[in-house]
């Protein structure tokens, strides 16, 4: 795992204050830790996120798993913007209710791309999904403000 820190203003509550209006709020995802060497959020499992027979939607983990990688790689870009470029999301565990944890670990850190590994795991610790996201970092136009956590 690369060696890093978190940005001194990256906060769990600062995170989750730019959640409103985006597909963080509508899917009901929160950010809840921010610890060495990774970032945690949680999802409902709920109608929001149910495919037609009651089960967890794959499309649901893969934002979710997305969303909680992007956050971190956006913290860690240095004022630069990431976006995504790859997601690979493999399936693993169903699920009907509760909620469920993606942790995001950052594998490879570099002035250009980073590549995250994010486990999504249910209530009960059980891994319901297993996710590769790349991202693209995109250098801070200049005069741009830095990107908000």
């Amino acid at each position: 795992m690369p060696e890093f820190t978190w940005p001194a203003a990256a906060t769990v509550a600062a995170i989750n204050a730019h959640a409103a209006g985006t597909l963080m709020q509508t899917l009901g995802i929160e950010f809840t830790e921010l610890g060495p060497g990774y970032l945690r959020a949680r999802m409902p499992v709920d109608a929001r996120t149910h495919q037609p027979y009651g089960l967890l939607h794959g499309g649901a983990s893969a934002a979710l798993a997305e969303t909680v990688a992007s956050v971190g790689g956006m913290l860690l870009a240095g004022g630069g913007a990431v976006v995504g470029l790859e997601l690979n999301a493999n399936h693993l565990r169903a699920v009907r209710a509760g909620s469920v944890t993606a942790t995001a670990r950052p594998l490879h850190v570099g002035r250009s791309t980073q590549v995250w590994d994010i486990r999504i795991e249910d209530g009960e610790g059980r891994l319901v999904c297993a996710s590769r996201l790349t991202l693209a970092v995109l250098p801070q136009p200049p005069g741009a403000e830095p990107a908000a956590p």
